[in-house]
Formats: C-alpha cells, structure tokens, sequence
C-alpha cells in the first residue's frame, strides 16, 4: 500500500506541474495539443475539445504539448495566431515558469499547513529523553525539572537561553587526562532538581562524549508542543523554503567536490524515505511531499534545456537581443542540457544504490 501511495504522491506533482502549464497557456490564449502524464507509448487517451488528454507508459515524468514549441513546427493556418513562438517572450515566460511555481506554492502551501496544524514545539527544563548506560540514567528521571547546575539558575534568561548555559556549565567539567570517549569528568556536577513536587540536589560525573566533543550528562530536554498562529506558521514555511532554495542551489553550485555530489539523491532514495516516512507518520510523509515538490520546482528552473528553466533563459536572451536566438545554437544547448540531466540522474541513482548497499551490509 506503501508503494501505491508513493506513486500517486509523485503522479500528483507531475500532473500539478504540468497543469501550470497548461492553464497558463490557455489563459495566454496559446492551443494546447496534448496534457500526457508520463513518456512514451500512450496507453489511454481521449480528446476534449482541441486537448488531448492521456496517460503514456514511461513513468518519468509528464508533458504538455504547445502548438509551435518547436520553431521550425508546421502550423496550420488557423492556429498560427495561437502558436507558441508567436508569443511575446512575457507571454512565453510565463508559461513555462508556471509549473515550477505550481510545485513551490504547492510545498509552501503544505509547510504553512502542517505547521499550523501541529503546532510549535516549545522546550522545557525538564528531562525528556534518558539514555542508557549514561551517568543520567543512574540518577535522573523523566520529568525531572532542572532547577539549577552548580548553583546557577540564570533566572533572567530564556529558556532556551538557560539551557544553553546549562550545557555550557556541565561541558566545563572536564576529564582529568585525554579527552576520549567514555571518560569521566574530574570534578562532580551538582544538580538542583524538582522530582515530585519536592527539590532536591543531585551530584552526578558526566562523561566526554566524542560526537558532541564535551562532557554531556546523558539526557535531552523534554518539550510541549503550543498552538501557533497563521503569521508564524507562514513565516516558519517561508523559512523552510528559503533554507531547502539555498541548500539547493548550493549543493548544484559546488557539484565538482565530492561531499556535494554526495548529497544528491534520485527516485529511488526518495522513495525509500517516503516508504519510511509513510510508516512513521502522516505530518512526516505531508513534510517529504513538500520537499519534493520544491526540490522538483527548483530543480526544474535551472538555465539548461530541456528543464523549463533552459525556456526561460533563451527567451530572456532573445529579448535582450531583440530577435530570435537560432534553432541550432538551441539544439545544441539542449544536447548539452539533456547530458547535465543525466549526469545528475546517474549520480542520484549511483548514490542511492550505494546508500542502499550500506543499509544491506550493516543489518
């Protein structure tokens, strides 16, 4: 069941995709010949006015069909006037960036969604998780409240602020030799706690820990969850689309160092996660759909043909030029556009079986 919601997960962005397309052509007053979800041999199909609307057989992708998208095209008479390239470059423009910003208001509108809904997560002083074989685990308890460490309870500060200074105080203990795994702090933390209702003080060694690089006592805060309202909900979702934009275009800007080219994923890893994510819980599997809805936005507005974002930049150069760019200098540009699309294609692939193979090897 899994898989089946996955499929039509990514049926979904595409056919959201392309109908940016399509409706910006049609409100452009451009004559849409097909609306086809997927590539290759059609598989179903029916005619609805002058649109022809079907399903192929290769699920990669989706495409709508312009009358005059190719500027060599024989176009009958009466549809010359409605033809793609009979277009001003503003209507054009807006036709092809039309379904990258259907996918980016789509996961913006999703964010915005589920952080209304689920709210903020908001930390308190009190233990949350404990793990195990930690000194906390010998002497703290869930729900224990941290009144102070080493008799400081820096009172005017936030929350967030305070047990940042907590981690600090406890991070000052060091070891009395090497700073290595496992290894116990000199000097004792004193912990002033509320168990029940009742204070009391707890001393307590911590240990250095080598992920964090300093001694940690072995437990995470706990927190509650408070209602927000839209403006932050908003502002939070506009973040999240700023930092996955950024990270992005980063990642494709610095592709030649190898831990970026690392980081990229293709079909087959996100559709792992997705599978874990839909076992996991619905806010997750919504969050995922998100990022893959922006991720297929962005990604689709790189300057390179054949991706909408390769349209767009030979439609500003013809501008900036006053006439049309040649259809050999475009088809040149796509041969080379298409070979970058399959390079990222094989390195998202290449990394996802790796990924994979690593999981095999380590159950």
């Amino acid at each position: 069941m899994n898989w089946l919601l996955i499929f039509l997960g990514f049926a979904v962005l595409i056919i959201l995709h392309e109908a940016g397309h399509f409706f910006a052509a049609k409100a452009t007053g451009m004559r849409v010949e097909k609306f086809f979800l997927f590539f290759g041999p059609k598989i179903w199909s029916v005619k609805r006015g002058e649109t022809e609307y079907g399903v192929a057989a290769i699920p990669l992708g989706g495409y709508v069909k312009i009358t005059g998208m190719n500027p060599e095209e024989e176009i009958p008479p009466e549809a010359e006037d409605r033809a793609y390239y009979r277009q001003p470059v503003w209507k054009r423009i807006v036709v092809v960036a039309a379904g990258p910003a259907v996918n980016i208001v789509l996961a913006f509108a999703i964010l915005f969604g589920v952080y209304l809904a689920a709210g903020q997560p908001v930390l308190e002083q009190r233990v949350g998780e404990i793990r195990p074989d930690t000194p906390a685990a010998q002497s703290l308890q869930a729900g224990d409240k941290i009144l102070a460490v080493d008799g400081q309870t820096y009172a005017r500060l936030s929350v967030e602020e305070r047990l940042e200074r907590f981690g600090r105080d406890v991070g000052a203990h060091r070891c009395a030799g090497e700073q290595v795994e496992g290894c116990v702090a000199a000097t004792p933390v004193v912990l002033r706690i509320e168990r029940d209702g009742k204070p009391q003080t707890i001393v307590v060694k911590p240990e250095y820990n080598a992920e964090a690089k300093r001694p940690l006592i072995g437990f995470t805060y706990g927190s509650r969850i408070v209602d927000i309202d839209a403006g932050t909900a908003a502002d939070q979702a506009l973040n999240a689309v700023w930092k996955v934009t950024s990270g992005t275009f980063e990642t494709f800007s610095r592709l030649f160092e190898t831990e970026q080219r690392e980081k990229l994923s293709g079909i087959v890893g996100v559709s792992d996660v997705a599978n874990q994510t839909l076992d996991e819980s619905v806010e997750k599997s919504l969050l995922l759909l998100a990022l893959v809805s922006l991720s297929l936005g962005l990604i689709n507005l790189l300057p390179i043909l054949p991706l909408d974002g390769g349209h767009i930049f030979w439609s500003l150069v013809e501008k900036l030029r006053g006439r049309p760019v040649s259809l050999r200098v475009m088809e040149k540009a796509s041969f080379i556009g298409f070979a970058l699309v399959m390079l990222l294609f094989v390195l998202g692939l290449s990394n996802d079986l790796g990924r994979l193979g690593d999981d095999i090897r380590t159950r």
